[in-house]
C-alpha cells in the first residue's frame, strides 16, 4: 500500500487526506494544533459559540462534490439552511439594503437609491452568471504554474469574456451611477482580501453566487463541515496526529521523501502534501531559498481585526445573520489605508455575524454571540503599527457606530471577549 503524509489538518488537508485514503493510500495527517480545522475552527465559552474561520457557506455544489468523491452524500452530514436575505447592508447615510434573491424586493430597494437601476442590476447578475460558469469550467481547480500557462492562446478569448483586464469597481461604473450601489456590489472582494479597485471584474461571480446560488449555513455551525469530514476521513482509515509540529520536509534528490517532526522523529512516505501557507512551506519546511525569496517579494492580501463578543442581554432586532457596515463616502480612501498604508482606516467598514438569528443554540437565551471583522492592512515588520491601539480604536468605533444605528451594546454587557491578538 502506498503511503502519504499530509502536513496540516486545515479543511484542505482533511479533504485531500480522505480522497487519498479513498483511493487506496495509507494516510497520516500531522497537525501542530490540538484540534483539526486550522483557521476553520471554533470557540466555545460559557454557552456561547463562535466559528473562527469562514462564516459564509458558498458554492455548495463544490462541497457536495467532495462528499460524493468520498462515497457520501452531503445532506446526510450537513443540515444546510439557506439565508435569505443573504445580508443586511448599512450604507454610510444609514440607508439599509437587504440583499435578497427576491427580485421584486430588490427592484424596490435599488430604485429607491438610484431610480431605474434595476435593469442594470439584472444585466450585472447575468454577467456574474457567465463569469461563474466560465471560471468553474476553465479555471477553478487548476494550477497555473507560470504566466504562460494562464495566458495561452486557448485562454486569451476567455480572459476577455471574463473581463480579466479591467477592475471590478471600474466595471461597476458601467452599471450604476450611485457610488452607494457600486460599494454595495463590490465589498465582496474583501472575502479574498482584495481591493475592488484592484480585483478583476471577473469577481462579479461572487454576487451572482450569493444571490442566485445562495448563501447557506450548516445547522450547528460552519465547523460542522470540519467535524464531518474528519469523521469520514477516519472511517476511511486516515490517522490524525494532533499537537505534532513538522520541522521540515526531507528531500532526496529532486523529490520529497519524508518529514522530520519537531521531536526529531523522521517518517518516510511515497507522497508528501503540505497544506500550510505556501510562503511558510518554502521558508520553513523546504531548503529552496530561491523560491522563498520570490514569494517574499509578493504582495500579501489584507488582514483583519477579529472580535468575538459574548453579549448578555436582549438580541438586537436590527441585525440579521450577516451584516455589513459600509463607509462608501470614503470608500476608495479606506482601501488605500488598508492596502497602501497597511493600517486601519479612520472610518473603517466592518462586518458583524450574528449566527443566533439562524441557530439559537449559538448563545444562551438571554445572550448573543457576535463576531466582528474589521479589515486592516497585513502585518509588515518594516512598517510597524501600534496594534494594541488600533484594536482599541476599532472596538470603540464599532460600538459607537452600532449604537448610532440603534444596536446598543455596552462594554459592560460583553461578558467575554476574544480577539485575534491580545487586548490589554
Amino acid at each position: 500500500m502506498k503511503t502519504a503524509l499530509v502536513i496540516g489538518a486545515g479543511i484542505g488537508g482533511i479533504a485531500i487526506s480522505a480522497r487519498l485514503a479513498k483511493n487506496g493510500f495509507k494516510v497520516t495527517v500531522f497537525e501542530k494544533n490540538d484540534t483539526p480545522g486550522g483557521r476553520f475552527n471554533k470557540i466555545e465559552r460559557y454557552g456561547f459559540r463562535f466559528d473562527t474561520g469562514p462564516t459564509l457557506f458558498l458554492m455548495a455544489e463544490i462541497f457536495a462534490e467532495t462528499y460524493s468523491a468520498l462515497g457520501e452524500k452531503m445532506e446526510d452530514h450537513l443540515d444546510l439552511i439557506r439565508l435569505d436575505p443573504t445580508y443586511r447592508v448599512y450604507l454610510h447615510d444609514n440607508t439599509i439594503v437587504d440583499l435578497t434573491s427576491d427580485i421584486n424586493d430588490m427592484r424596490v430597494q435599488l430604485d429607491s437609491i438610484e431610480h431605474g437601476s434595476f435593469p442594470a442590476y439584472l444585466r450585472f447578475l447575468s454577467e456574474g452568471y457567465r463569469h461563474y460558469n466560465l471560471s468553474l469550467k476553465h479555471f477553478v481547480g487548476r494550477n497555473f504554474i507560470n504566466f504562460f500557462q494562464f495566458f495561452n492562446p486557448k485562454n486569451i478569448p476567455l480572459i476577455f469574456k471574463l473581463k480579466a483586464l479591467t477592475t471590478h469597481y471600474k466595471n461597476l461604473t458601467h452599471y450604476f451611477k450611485d457610488p452607494r450601489l457600486r460599494a454595495l456590489f463590490s465589498f465582496q472582494n474583501m472575502y479574498l482580501g482584495l481591493s475592488p479597485y484592484k480585483a478583476l471584474a471577473t469577481y462579479s461571480l461572487l454576487q451572482y453566487t450569493e444571490l442566485a446560488e445562495g448563501v447557506w449555513f450548516p445547522r450547528g455551525g460552519m465547523y460542522k463541515t470540519v467535524e464531518t469530514l474528519v469523521k469520514i476521513a477516519e472511517n476511511l482509515g486516515v490517522q490524525f496526529r494532533y499537537g505534532t509540529p513538522v520541522e521540515k520536509i526531507n528531500i532526496d534528490g529532486s523529490r520529497a521523501s519524508g518529514i522530520t517532526l519537531s521531536n526529531g522523529e523522521k517518517i518516510n512516505a511515497d507522497l508528501i502534501i503540505a497544506n500550510a501557507d505556501l510562503p511558510y512551506v518554502y521558508s520553513k519546511l523546504l531548503p529552496d531559498n530561491t523560491m522563498s525569496k520570490k514569494l517574499n517579494k509578493k504582495k500579501y492580501t489584507s488582514s483583519a481585526l477579529m472580535f468575538y463578543w459574548s453579549v448578555k442581554g436582549e438580541r438586537s432586532k436590527n441585525l440579521l445573520h450577516h451584516n455589513v457596515f459600509l463607509v462608501d463616502h470614503k470608500y476608495e480612501e479606506s482601501f488605500k489605508n488598508i492596502f497602501n498604508d497597511l493600517t486601519l482606516p479612520e472610518e473603517p467598514s466592518f462586518y458583524v455575524c450574528a449566527p443566533t438569528r439562524t441557530d439559537p443554540s449559538f448563545a444562551p437565551p438571554d445572550g448573543d454571540s457576535l463576531l466582528i471583522l474589521v479589515p486592516v492592512g497585513h502585518i509588515d515588520d518594516k512598517r510597524p503599527q501600534n496594534w494594541d491601539y488600533l484594536r482599541k480604536y476599532a472596538k470603540e468605533y464599532v460600538l459607537s457606530k452600532l449604537s448610532n444605528l440603534g444596536i446598543r451594546i455596552s462594554s459592560e454587557n460583553i461578558i467575554y471577549e476574544d480577539s485575534i491578538g491580545r487586548l490589554p
